[in-house]
């Protein structure tokens, strides 16, 4: 039931964000917009989009080859992209995380295997968060107050979070503070976590953060080349304030954001001087890539999953 209802807020949420969005603006207007995009750039967006999963399944590896394991990079670009499909097709951004565990989990130990999906989602969100405080005293002079405080406080408390939980020992103390039902039903998820940073070592999380950064300044460039296909001079720079504000709308409980960075895009893009119907425009037409590259996991997983019955096969006919 509670699962349900997690689908029902999401997609509420999602509904409500586009019916405030659709009705305010131009519909026909952002119609024409999208039927007129340069194709060029926009094969563009979506090699970087496309490219971005190789990057962060390199980032992955990095985390896995801490463990010594034969784990080859090839398999989890296959399972991250595998993992996108997951997510393009159910309404939550785990569910693709759920399938890399229990793919990966078959060459390593299951609980060292979720501690490593979660730090490659950590230190993503992470260099986020970082990317978004830096970004901040760069921001327009139209920049909407409102917006400012909840960033800066959410930020910096997922940095906290995050340093906490990969430091490790800090975060068990904590737990120990908790009421014991409290402290039982967290206690799995921090084993889990505390095994995969001390499996990986602070070398291999290190190289992740790094990796996370250079897929933030990748995601704002499919941003940014997806602006020049609708024709949108939208500066770089400016975009690299703007896109982590709207990757971060994504922690609202959406489908993929979809209506939440519909809903905000037009009050961030316009210190760059770009109408509602060009912002919302540039948020859909992303949002498509995105969907798009995700598609690409569902006969990438079909290919992976007779291609390892066939070994199994071969294996159990073998002498």
């Amino acid at each position: 039931m509670r699962k349900h209802l997690t689908t029902i807020l999401k997609v509420g949420i999602t509904l409500v964000g586009l019916g405030l969005v659709l009705t305010r603006f131009d519909i026909r207007t952002i119609a024409d917009l999208l039927q007129e995009v340069i194709v060029g750039w926009l094969l563009v967006g979506l090699l970087l989009v496309i490219f971005s999963f190789v990057l962060r399944a390199y980032r992955w590896y990095l985390l896995i080859h801490g463990l010594h394991t034969k784990v080859t990079f090839r398999r989890l670009v296959e399972l991250y992209f595998v993992g996108g499909f997951f997510n393009t097709f159910l309404p939550s951004g785990i569910g693709g995380d759920v399938v890399r565990i229990l793919e990966i989990a078959q060459e390593i130990p299951a609980d060292i295997a979720t501690g490593t999906v979660i730090i490659d989602r950590l230190t993503g969100l992470m260099m986020l968060f970082a990317l978004a405080l830096f970004a901040l005293p760069f921001r327009p002079e139209n920049f909407p107050n409102f917006l400012l405080w909840p960033i800066v406080l959410t930020s910096i408390a997922g940095l906290v979070a995050g340093i906490v939980i990969l430091e490790g020992s800090t975060l068990r103390r904590l737990i120990n503070w908790l009421p014991s039902r409290v402290a039982d039903s967290s206690g799995g998820f921090i084993l889990k976590v505390a095994q995969g940073v001390e499996a990986c070592g602070p070398r291999a999380i290190l190289g992740a953060l790094g990796v996370s950064i250079l897929f933030n300044l990748m995601q704002t460039a499919w941003w940014t080349t997806t602006g020049w296909a609708l024709g949108l001079e939208i500066p770089y720079f400016y975009t690299l304030l703007v896109v982590p504000i709207l990757s971060l709308a994504m922690l609202i409980p959406s489908i993929g954001g979809l209506g939440v960075r519909e809903f905000l895009a037009p009050i961030l893009f316009a210190g760059a001087g770009v109408t509602p119907e060009e912002s919302i425009a540039l948020s859909l037409l992303v949002f498509g890539l995105e969907r798009i590259t995700g598609l690409l996991g569902g006969p990438l997983y079909l290919f992976t999953t007779l291609r390892d019955r066939g070994k199994s096969s071969e294996e159990l006919q073998t002498p």
